[in-house]
């Protein structure tokens, strides 16, 4: 066999030994590699997952139309719409929908706190009110579009349930909050609730969903007149767009029609969900990152301590090309076997996930459900790569080491080069540059160059690790003892190894800095926020959401009588209302309320125009003052000062001006606020969702609870909740949103302690010969152990130090930077300096136990007879 043919066996032979003599190093660093592929993969698994669930839910309900009209303006569509487009010879068939938001009552529960406008909503029980989707379709017309639709009849009913307007049909998931079929559902219908005969079933997955005939939903919701969309099977070789062109020809702005996509629903919640998803694919890539720099360490000091063995396999014949390869082999080895452990462990991670966090992972964005999961073969290749990618990437300048050393002089102990002052300003010029690219707007509404700049910034940091070294022990003073002087002058000399000793320590460190400050800022800017939002004594509300709004609301009549109970001293009003600014993109939600001077009752961001400056309209008065929100201002591209023409529901056009921007945590699609009274004097619209009550001093709120839901037509259409019990539940829901965030950090840490053992454990055993002159010198077992123990504490203090610098860097980028870029909410920066400190005492207590345990191997009989390798 030629001597090009028996290389790769070498190499393959050489990667097995150094596993099998060094387990425990290869097995942090597969460790560290599994647990990086395996967060990444399964929050990929659990997005599409979630994603597949929802698209195949709204393809059920919507089928497979040639084409879909909605209207051009507002959400309401007229039915006279609908012949126009059935008779037109372009179309084959047209099947009118009406969409319907409500809600319904499986059991009558006690008071429970709710998410109200103040909050992200919880994922929602078996008990208590329940949000559920109505459809009513033309039953002769919709199953030829949507067969999913078709009506089931159950055993023993009427064949003309079909048309009947008072019998729904349930899907699979309507049918699991009532355990089956049940003989009749009750469902809100504006201020009261109406009961409805079951005649069976459809087979539409998803949300749970009633089908029942248009005319009986238009009769019992208030919507007679009215559709949602018309479904439309087109004639051969009919074009859609002309279509709609000739529907629109000489028909006024309240009745033109656009063509919608028929996943159009999905695209606005992937839209939705898109900065959430990124966010969390980005933080789980954190441990695969902090698992790069494992095996850096883990390979550095392999090759550091293989120095002699590298060099007399270069004598006998090895070149730097094969040693380059031998390190690259190690690498990427650690690569492919973590990354198919991180691969399994990965599916299993999102087996579980889906089962008890649901498919949006506690977030509410994707409705909390808990979807199959869709394994992809594709995705596991690119996830699998990147585990590959990274260890290669963490073994090449370990590799480049063990290539340039000086075989003959190496083995008589010379050439040992430190790289100190070698490309010293690659660190700072990292550094520089991942600020300048924080400062970038972002690409497609996602912080690409925000989340660049972090990784420069934790690199550059990393590679300043010599530097900041010399820099603190610069003005230390040198101490009498011996061990410590021994300590701290060999961290003087060899700094430059510090990179390797510490690098772990700093990444996982730095990261989980940042992690900790980022939601610590979150939770409590939405605490305060909280307090801001809610003054009032008590709450009352109907609708659970913006899109029940108008299928679950109260009477003027509830309100006149609501404020004149005993015990409530003042009452706001708060009318819900989805408005659609852009077809692209979700609703936003228009909140019309009592306004104080100046919305000082709002929390706004910066001050309000003046009233003075305020535009007026063409009768000479002042137009009516909208609020954005920071997310409706960076959505829609709106302005303070700007005049707006706000798209009514019925297709109408408000004049309004924008006057200010205020801070609103609950919506992240955006919300617009108006005074209530301008809202009903455009819209004539006395409907409401909210209450918010202060009661007279010494009245007893358990009595104006009692009240309140005695003047409900029915008690169950109230929800009751004091400020405290909707803090709570909040907060409560913030917490389960951010459950992944702490597992992140906590994986980051470990994988950082695990990087501390691996470094110092390699270190001892490539310095035996020189504890053994030590011990030959006269150092006693004890001295040795507080040597290795010293250092332990000193790299350890350096590395916590610089990755809580670090840290805090990249808390700035992501709590000014990349979360406002993708959720467009602004926070203030909180150090929770408690958290911080413990979290760095654990790092140095971790650092120098590891240290003394390494240093109890290092220190024993054994140790003095390693100087015999030099004679």
């Amino acid at each position: 066999m030629s001597a090009s043919g028996r290389a790769p066996r070498l190499l393959a032979l050489l990667t097995l030994a150094q596993w099998r003599h060094h387990p425990g190093q290869t097995l942090l660093a597969l460790l560290a590699i599994a647990l990086g592929v395996a967060l990444a993969f399964s929050v990929h698994l659990i997005n599409a997952s979630a994603l597949a669930e929802f698209g195949q839910a709204v393809r059920a309900v919507n089928g497979q139309p040639d084409a879909v009209l909605r209207p051009a303006e507002g959400s309401r569509l007229d039915e006279a719409a609908y012949p126009r487009a059935a008779l037109h010879p372009a179309v084959r068939l047209a099947s009118p929908v009406l969409e319907i938001d409500t809600q319904t009552l499986v059991t009558a529960p006690p008071d429970a706190a709710f998410a109200s406008a103040s909050a992200p909503r919880a994922s929602l029980t078996r008990d208590g009110k329940q949000p559920l989707r109505i459809l009513g379709i033309d039953a002769l017309r919709a199953p030829a579009v949507a067969p999913e639709l078709l009506p089931r009849l159950r055993e023993g009913a009427d064949r003309l349930a079909l048309l009947d307007p008072d019998r729904v049909f349930l899907n699979p998931a309507a049918q699991r909050l009532w355990g089956g079929l049940p003989e009749e559902v009750s469902v809100q219908a504006g201020d009261r609730l109406i009961h409805l005969a079951v005649a069976g079933s459809v087979a539409a997955e998803g949300p749970p969903l009633l089908v029942m005939d248009l005319a009986g939903a238009q009769q019992h919701f208030g919507r007679l007149g009215q559709l949602s969309r018309i479904d439309l099977r087109l004639a051969g070789g009919s074009n859609a767009t002309a279509l709609r062109d000739d529907l629109n020809r000489g028909q006024p702005a309240q009745a033109r029609l656009r063509l919608a996509p028929v996943q159009e629903a999905a695209q606005r919640v992937s839209n939705l969900s898109r900065a959430y998803r990124v966010n969390l694919g980005v933080l789980s890539l954190v441990a695969l990152f902090t698992g790069a720099f494992l095996v850096f360490s883990v390979q550095s000091l392999s090759v550091a301590k293989r120095i002699p063995q590298l060099a007399l396999l270069g004598v006998l014949g090895l070149g730097a090309r094969e040693r380059l390869w031998l390190v690259q082999l190690e690498s990427l080895a650690l690569g492919v076997v973590g990354a198919l452990l991180g691969l399994a462990l990965g599916t299993a991670l999102a087996l579980g996930a889906l089962q008890w966090l649901g498919g949006d992972l506690g977030s509410g964005l994707l409705g909390g459900g808990a979807p199959p999961l869709q394994w992809s073969s594709a995705a596991a290749a690119v996830y699998g790569a990147l585990g590959v990618a990274a260890a290669w990437v963490g073994g090449w300048a370990p590799a480049r080491q063990a290539a340039q050393i000086a075989p003959a002089q190496s083995l008589k102990g010379l050439g040992h080069d430190d790289g100190r002052g070698r490309s010293a300003w690659r660190g700072p010029a990292l550094l520089a540059l991942g600020v300048a690219l924080a400062f970038l707007p972002p690409l497609g509404d996602v912080p690409l160059a925000a989340y660049l700049s972090v990784a420069l910034l934790l690199l550059g940091g990393i590679l300043c690790v010599p530097l900041g070294v010399g820099l603190l022990l610069a003005g230390l003073r040198r101490p009498m003892q011996p061990v410590a002087l021994l300590a701290i002058e060999r961290a003087r000399d060899q700094r430059a190894s510090a990179t390797v000793a510490v690098a772990g320590v700093v990444a996982s460190l730095a990261l989980s800095v940042a992690l900790t400050v980022m939601v610590a800022s979150f939770r409590d800017s939405v605490t305060r926020w909280l307090d801001v939002v809610l003054p009032a004594d008590l709450y009352a509300r109907t609708a659970t959401g913006s899109s029940q709004a108008d299928a679950a609301w109260l009477g003027p009549d509830f309100l006149r009588r609501a404020a004149a109970l005993p015990g409530v001293a003042r009452l706001q009003a708060q009318r819900l209302q989805p408005l659609s600014l852009a077809a692209d993109q979700p609703p936003l939600t228009l909140l019309a309320r009592e306004l104080g001077p100046d919305a000082g009752d709002l929390p706004l961001v910066g001050r309000p125009l003046d009233a003075r400056d305020w535009p007026r309209g063409t009768d000479g008065l002042p137009l009516p003052a909208l609020f954005a929100s920071e997310a409706a201002i960076a959505l829609h591209g709106l302005r303070p000062g700007q005049v707006l023409d706000l798209p009514l529901p019925d297709g109408r056009r408000l004049r309004v001006g924008l006057r200010g921007v205020w801070r609103d945590y609950a919506r992240q699609q955006g919300t617009l606020v108006i005074d209530r009274r301008d809202w009903q004097a455009a819209t004539g619209d006395a409907r409401v969702n909210d209450l918010a009550l202060w009661l007279a001093p010494g009245a007893d709120p358990a009595a104006v609870r009692e009240g309140l839901r005695r003047l409900a037509p029915d008690p169950a259409l109230l929800e009751l909740a004091t400020p405290g019990e909707i803090r709570a539940t909040s907060l409560q829901i913030f917490d389960r949103s951010f459950a992944v965030t702490y597992w992140l950090q906590a994986v980051a840490v470990a994988i950082g302690l695990f990087g501390i053992a691996a470094s110092f454990s390699g270190q001892v055993l490539a310095r035996r010969r020189e504890f053994g002159a030590l011990q030959h010198l006269g150092a006693s077992r004890a001295q040795v152990l507080a040597l290795v123990s010293a250092e332990g504490a000193v790299w350890t203090s350096v590395g916590s130090l610089l990755g809580l610098a670090l840290g805090l860097a990249v808390a700035v980028v992501l709590v000014h930077v990349v979360n406002p870029q993708s959720f467009h909410w602004t926070m203030e920066l909180s150090l929770p300096l408690g958290r911080l400190a413990l979290l760095a005492l654990a790092v140095l207590l971790a650092g120098t136990l590891t240290a003394w345990f390494s240093g109890r191997a290092a220190a024993s009989r054994q140790m003095a007879q390693a100087v015999k390798e030099d004679w």
